[in-house]
């Protein structure tokens, strides 16, 4: 049996215990103008919006994380990205600077008003770039009978890949959809879903994830 082989067995689809996981698709990094603007980011939103179609019509789970930071617990994030520090009144924002970037009680925390969440679906805060850590979503998961996960959101190299590492080791059957999970730069997008396809997860387009969803 080949590496392939091996994944498409133990990584499956299964009616009624798989859920949409969508990271951290945040105005603080869509929006164009933002001090942590992740423009690929806006690209996929259509491709996201029809999976939580294909999700919400079949009533299956959909999950969203927000990344959040706060001075009262002030993080190594915060010092490895001054962005997300409170912006100084009146003072110059943008890369590098504090901007008050996915800070608690910002704006710039929302989901994207066009994948906004519906009443009832779970929104995870997290203060890292692992989904799971430190949050109830693992639980809340289990409490669902979840034990596969459908990934997108953004960034693939940072927030979904740590997500994804961090669904593996607690033995989730994890999938990354390939065309709805954007980061900065094309190349760092290559590597980052051929480290994950190598290694935790199945990689697949979001025409294949809604077509085999379809058929349930």
């Amino acid at each position: 049996m080949d590496r392939r082989e091996a994944f498409e067995q133990a990584i499956r689809l299964e009616r009624g215990r798989t859920a949409l996981l969508v990271v951290d698709m945040q105005r603080a990094f869509v929006e164009a103008g933002q001090a942590m603007e992740v423009a690929p980011a806006r690209d996929i939103v259509p491709r996201i919006r029809s999976l939580l179609a294909a999700f919400r019509d079949r009533g299956l789970p959909v999950v969203f994380t927000r990344f959040t930071y706060s001075p009262s617990a002030p993080l190594l994030v915060g010092e490895l990205h001054p962005e997300h520090r409170p912006a100084p009144a009146g003072g110059p924002r943008g890369f590098g600077r504090p901007s008050s970037s996915c800070l608690e009680g910002e704006d710039n925390v929302q989901v994207v008003a066009e994948l906004e969440p519906r009443a009832g679906e779970l929104v995870v805060d997290k203060r890292y770039y692992d989904g799971f850590n430190a949050t109830a979503l693992d639980g809340a998961l289990r409490a669902r009978g979840v034990s596969t996960l459908v990934v997108t959101g953004t960034m693939t190299d940072i927030c979904v890949l740590a997500t994804v590492v961090g669904g593996f080791n607690r033995e989730y059957r994890m999938w990354v959809v390939a065309d709805a999970v954007a980061t900065l730069w094309p190349e760092i997008q290559r590597a980052s879903l051929d480290i994950i396809g190598r290694a935790f997860a199945r990689v697949a387009t979001a025409e294949e994830i809604a077509n085999q969803i379809a058929r349930w």
